[in-house]
């Protein structure tokens, strides 16, 4: 999707709703054979290509599954997959990653950041100094201090997604000249290289009123190699254009088009040649896709990961019993198996919450909680109080009935339906009885997830290349601020662990805590952690230096047809 890091992105995390097509169980290879292997850490299949071969001009015309409203990354209402995306063709991305999420930084922004000192830690930046905002300031030191302001004090007027990192910094200030900006930590943080990617405009985010209302259906300053012709609310379509201001290399293509479809409309519309590139990772969608015309399959391996989450902030899931219950009642790997048939890459089971399977530093925590088990799951809601019924009926304590509200968006299709249905099946099976609801896709995210108006969501998180990325997720909420630990299962343990891991500059080190925090975030009964998703995707033959980037990203001012190709 994009250079930042959703479903495509590199920087920052972000969630997206479970789209995908239905299959069975079975986990079989598409010819019939023995289940493919996962893809290996680290590998990207973009059609890379110089910008010589490329042909100046044409239209990209990609597919979001909802619309989105508010345009501020950093704002809670905007922490999501194609917000991230058109920010990063907008804004500034200070650092690029490779395909095994090493971070680079980016010239157009920086002429070099360095950790100048350790103690106390601080970075120096030296910022290019071609590089100007739209309303033509220069990008300056006032940048970034309005960022970690808005971010890191824990002001909380600015309803914030993500504070991990900024809120370790003491001082920002600027350093030797207007171009230099130096950062200095209070506590040491060692993904540093992930703060300020996207970096937002002084001018546009130094309020709270700004923060949160400045971007609501506009983006009103940019520095990137893109500008934003229209955002058309009527045909629910942000188009945009190449920045004839921008002091970088000029990006190849004309127009870069987000449509707003559900998957079963973007896939008809891949097929009719109305869009370039969608999501192939499911048996139903790969089956009509991989041989469709004019069209590439592209394969890769990125953070990906689909699980089930738990509300624990009301109802019986407040109840930790309730929530191992649920996890020992859920088969993991049968779910697994359901998104594996008929793939041409392996779907594996997921044993942590930190690291990908194919990624250094993962362990599987996941046993006993993970571990499938009815019994056990019968005897642990019999301990709890939860009373049995018999077959077909709730579980009953103290009056009232062992209900659950799993709340789907209609952006999800057949496969979250499907995986959905199953643990409502699964779960019934020991007295748990769950109720499936339907919400539009506009209200799943501000109505439903992000203020906790669930007792089981099924989601998406991608990109956390950067372990730290994940603190916002399991972290202790702060009054009305639950950063992204949408169902607010944490406790003082993990909060510390993650944030010690963090501040950890010895990678060995902090990867030990990282998984420390990860045995706990199972134990806790968080969520029910499934699979990591494989990265399957159709892409317009003849487009280049778009697919599927590893654990890196996608810069779309490197985005074009190869010449003579007949897309765009």
């Amino acid at each position: 999707m994009g250079r930042l890091r959703r479903v495509w992105l590199g920087f920052g995390l972000a969630m997206t709703v479970l789209l995908a097509g239905c299959t069975s169980s079975g986990g079989a290879h598409p010819d019939g054979g023995t289940p493919s292997k996962p893809v290996e850490f680290g590998t990207q299949d973009i059609n890379a290509r110089p910008a010589s071969e490329l042909r100046k001009g044409g239209t990209f015309t990609l597919a979001t599954p909802q619309w989105a409203t508010q345009y501020n990354y950093n704002q809670t209402d905007g922490a999501v997959d194609q917000v991230a995306q058109i920010d990063s063709l907008v804004e500034p991305v200070l650092f690029h990653l490779d395909a095994k999420g090493v971070p680079h930084a980016n010239p157009d922004y920086l002429a070099s950041a360095t950790l100048t000192s350790s103690s106390p830690q601080t970075v120096t930046y030296r910022l290019n100094p071609k590089a100007r905002w739209s309303d033509g300031r220069p990008l300056s030191a006032t940048d970034f201090e309005a960022q970690w302001r808005a971010l890191g004090t824990g002001d909380e007027r600015y309803n914030i997604a993500d504070p991990s990192g900024y809120d370790r910094i003491e001082e920002v200030r600027q350093g030797a000249g207007p171009h230099e900006v130096k950062v200095v930590f209070r506590t040491p943080y060692a993904d540093w290289q992930r703060l300020f990617t996207p970096l937002f405009p002084a001018a546009a985010i130094g309020t709270p009123e700004q923060f949160n209302k400045g971007w609501v259906n506009r983006i009103p300053v940019t520095a990137g190699p893109f500008r934003i012709a229209s955002i058309d609310r009527t045909e629910q379509t942000v188009t945009a254009v190449p920045d004839p201001h921008w002091w970088g290399t000029p990006p190849r293509l004309d127009k870069v088009i987000f449509r707003t479809l559900l998957p079963a409309a973007a896939q008809q519309a891949y097929l009719n040649g109305e869009i370039d590139a969608v999501n192939a990772a499911t048996t139903e969608d790969y089956g009509k896709l991989k041989g469709a015309k004019n069209s590439d399959i592209r394969i890769g391996s990125a953070w990906d990961e689909v699980h089930v989450s738990l509300n624990g902030a009301g109802g019986p899931l407040s109840d930790i019993d309730v929530r191992h219950a649920v996890q020992r009642a859920v088969n993991r790997q049968a779910l697994a198996d359901v998104a594996a048939e008929g793939l041409p890459v392996g779907v594996p089971l997921l044993g942590n919450h930190i690291f990908m399977t194919n990624q250094p530093g993962y362990v599987d925590h996941s046993a006993p909680w993970g571990k499938y088990d009815l019994a056990e799951a019968g005897r642990i809601l019999d301990r709890a109080g939860w009373k049995n019924r018999g077959e077909g009926r709730p579980r009953v304590k103290d009056g009232k009935e062992l209900r659950l509200r799993f709340v789907l968006s209609n952006a999800t299709n057949r496969l979250g339906l499907d995986l959905a249905q199953l643990v409502q099946q699964m779960l019934a099976q020991v007295g748990i009885m769950v109720d499936i609801t339907k919400v539009p896709a506009n209200d799943y995210g501000p109505k439903y997830l992000f203020t906790g108006n669930f007792d089981m969501v099924i989601f998406r998180f991608t990109g956390l290349v950067y372990p730290s990325s994940t603190v916002s997720i399991y972290q202790q909420p702060k009054g009305d601020q639950a950063y992204l630990n949408y169902g607010r299962v944490s406790d003082a343990k993990l909060d510390h662990l993650l944030k010690q891991a963090a501040g950890t500059l010895d990678r060995t080190r902090a990867t030990q805590l990282y998984n420390q925090a990860d045995a706990e975030i199972w134990r806790l009964g968080h969520d029910v952690e499934l699979y990591q998703r494989p990265q399957v995707m159709a892409v317009r033959k003849g487009l280049a230096n778009f697919g599927v980037p590893g654990l890196g990203d996608i810069d779309f001012a490197e985005v074009g047809w190869v010449k003579g190709a007949p897309g765009g």
